[in-house]
């Protein structure tokens, strides 16, 4: 089934590094697609620091790549500013 991103629908919002995307987060977007259908991952840009060492295209790239085959259409990649409050 194809899917396509309406965003009038009812989203799930994920913010955060994603300094990698690994296991736990996969299995934390496919609970939260379970709720609403589409996930709006939202990347923080904190990219140059000795705990976030990845700039955030890899990050993004890591993100489409984890993602993409199996949930094309039902998330979208964000980078928003270091929100932190």
């Amino acid at each position: 089934m194809t899917y396509t991103w309406d965003n009038k629908a009812p989203t799930v919002q994920m913010l955060g590094r994603w300094q990698p995307w690994h296991a736990g987060h996969q299995a934390l977007f496919e609970r939260l697609l379970e709720k609403t259908g589409q996930v709006c991952i939202m990347i923080r840009d904190t990219s140059g620091t000795e705990g976030n060492p990845f700039d955030v295209k890899t990050v993004e790239r890591n993100i489409h790549f984890a993602l993409a085959d199996k949930f094309g259409g039902r998330y979208k990649v964000v980078v928003v500013p270091n929100i932190v409050h």
